[in-house]
């Protein structure tokens, strides 16, 4: 089992920045790809970004690139999501995934990852 625990949510203005972290503990060992994925009321989960354990390959989604960037400190166990540039529509519940299972995947379906944190909460207003 592996346990994800998220920080650094908050109320920012619209063009502010924001850093989440994901800290993982338990099994991190058998950690294949992390991933943040966010949820607006009423909507369905929206992929933001992926990053494989050991940092060499990273996937964004379209309205993440080039504002967030998503990095891993292995010796800490900890995944960061630095955010710039925020918007009203960047508003939602972010959570950390991760996967362990080893195949073919899709990094960018969240139903590709078995554990999950209860998500911190990112308020931007315009």
């Amino acid at each position: 089992q592996v346990q994800l625990v998220e920080s650094g949510g908050g109320l920012v203005q619209a063009g502010g920045s924001l850093r989440l972290s994901c800290a993982a503990s338990g099994r991190t060992y058998n950690m294949k790809t992390l991933a943040w994925v966010r949820q607006a009321p009423g909507k369905e989960r929206e992929f933001v970004a992926a990053i494989t354990y050991g940092g060499a390959s990273t996937w964004y989604a379209a309205s993440a690139k080039g504002r967030f960037t998503i990095t891993i400190d292995n010796p800490k166990n900890t995944m960061y999501l630095q955010m710039n540039s925020l918007k009203p529509e960047d508003t939602a519940v972010y959570s950390c995934a991760a996967r362990s299972k080893s195949g073919s995947y899709s990094p960018a379906s969240p139903h590709e990852y078995e554990f999950w944190g209860r998500g911190t909460q990112v308020t931007v207003s315009s």
